[in-house]
């Protein structure tokens, strides 16, 4: 063991003991210490009960109903600014499955550890070293296994979320679950159903955030919880794809989320990378290797919308992933695209999102088996991108705005002025050195000149060219290669 204890840490075990009272480190961090990895936690039991804590240390916060007093320290390191002293306490029935009808206060560390979920999570180490390890977790953690304390299915009896907790134990330690643990799990998976979708969610983004996310993956489906994770996902097990693609739509799927977890990507893109052709089971059409997926990116983006707002996650999060698994069949090829075009593209995708979108493209690539994940046509596209940057691309970078064309026509807000400037935007989309405050101020009072129905239907065209870059450029590589 390699890992020393922060002074924090050892100062507050340490007053305790002067106090009169026990203290251990217990749970993951035991765990993690003993495994010469780094805690991210560091957690102290204690049979002094919360006033007593409270008394031991006069500045602390108490604000829960669980016997964990925030003893404050003076740490500059924001981990350990406050370090979580715990009460041993006993767990009463889960009658929810979810939490313990009671919480009541235990005398012993042997008390406490037995409600723990697994066994190498029920462990305690006091400041001399000594270790308290009542059902045989250093045993487990040399021979990297996840087994349930005790009874496994009364484990997962009381709280059904230590369905997950065990998969992101094992890929995140890199452990194999025990076979009664596994056969509960199995046995048990519909639990999850009764767990708040906010908790699963919270364990989905860890594995997913594992260096082996891609066996966590396979785990849920192994052990049949997935179909109460990302039943979405499942659609397309053994669902065969056509001559550009050597796995299923589940295993390409799968891979693509290994190498952005591989390369330490962020959750949006791996999630992303995870969903991005989660559409095509429902947009397959022939079969073999001519079969089609047309639109499965538009069908994937609101599955994935759906998905993932069902399990809570922020709004934010949600569109910025949708986006990408929209937007991820962009065509690119030497030649073919100009400088208008990627323009184009990137008023579409905006700007922001084209890093991620690359990562997502280089899964896709790795996902389908091809041994390159940054070909030179994308690279000829980042050098297009670097050198049209600085045009414009959206009204906000026009060098006129909305209260210049209310001035200038006399209008009122309205969406006449909207259409103006989608009118302005299309030309200098077409040719940035339109872009020029003098000369768009002349054209739009021309523009002004015209009536509703005119401008509209001109600011509609200049919407529908917009997209001509997706639509148009897309579609015909799409026909050329009867790709999806």
């Amino acid at each position: 063991m390699k890992i020393a204890v922060p002074e924090e840490v050892a100062k507050t075990a340490k007053a305790l003991a002067e106090a009169g009272f026990e203290a251990y480190l217990v749970g993951g961090c035991v765990r993690d210490m003993l495994a010469d990895r780094e805690p991210k936690d560091w957690d102290l039991a204690t049979d002094a009960k919360p006033p007593e804590i409270q008394r031991v240390f006069p500045d602390t916060v108490y604000e829960n109903d669980f016997g964990t007093v925030g003893v404050k320290t003076e740490s500059e390191d924001p981990k350990l600014r406050v370090v979580e002293v715990t009460t041993y306490r006993i767990e009463g029935k889960y009658t929810d499955k979810r939490h313990p009808d009671e919480v009541r206060f235990a005398t012993t560390i042997g008390e406490d550890l037995a409600r723990r979920d697994f066994t190498v999570n029920a462990l305690a180490m006091g400041l001399a070293g000594d270790v308290i390890d009542p059902y045989g977790g250093r045993r487990d953690l040399k021979e990297k296994i996840i087994r349930a304390v005790g009874d496994p299915e009364a484990r997962f009896g009381e709280d059904a979320l230590r369905l997950m907790r065990a998969v992101r134990f094992a890929v995140d330690l890199g452990f194999e679950i025990e076979l009664n643990t596994r056969r509960a799990i199995e046995k048990l998976a519909g639990g999850l159903e009764s767990v708040a979708k906010e908790r699963i969610q919270g364990e989905l983004s860890k594995i997913l955030m594992a260096p082996d996310a891609a066996r966590g993956v396979m785990l849920l489906e192994e052990l049949d919880l997935l179909r109460y994770v990302l039943p979405e996902l499942r659609e397309g097990l053994g669902v065969g794809q056509n001559l550009h693609h050597i796995y299923s739509v589940f295993e390409h799927n799968i891979r693509a989320l290994d190498y952005t977890a591989r390369q330490g990507y962020s959750l949006e893109v791996r999630m992303a990378a995870l969903l991005h052709d989660v559409g095509k089971p429902r947009s397959k059409a022939g079969d073999g290797v001519k079969s089609t997926f047309y639109q499965h990116e538009y069908i994937g983006a609101r599955m994935a919308l759906r998905a993932l707002d069902r399990l809570r996650y922020p709004k934010d999060f949600v569109e910025a992933v949708a986006h990408l698994v929209r937007s991820h069949m962009f065509y690119y090829n030497v030649g073919d695209v100009s400088e208008r075009g990627v323009r184009r593209f990137l008023a579409r995708v905006g700007p922001e999102t084209v890093p991620d979108l690359l990562k997502v493209r280089e899964a896709d690539r790795i996902g389908s088996g091809v041994p390159k994940a940054v070909p030179y046509k994308a690279r000829h596209l980042m050098f297009m991108i670097e050198k049209v940057k600085n045009d414009p691309i959206s009204p906000k970078m026009l060098k006129v705005t909305g209260d210049d064309v209310m001035a200038a026509l006399a209008l009122p807000q309205s969406p006449r002025v909207g259409w103006i400037l989608a009118a302005l935007l299309e030309e200098v989309l077409d040719d940035p050195a339109k872009n020029d405050r003098e000369a768009l101020m002349a054209r739009m009072k021309g523009l002004g000149a015209m009536d509703d129905a005119a401008l509209r239907a001109l600011a509609a065209k200049a919407r529908e060219t917009k997209e001509e870059y997706a639509a148009e450029a897309e579609g015909e590589i799409k026909k050329k290669f009867r790709v999806e």
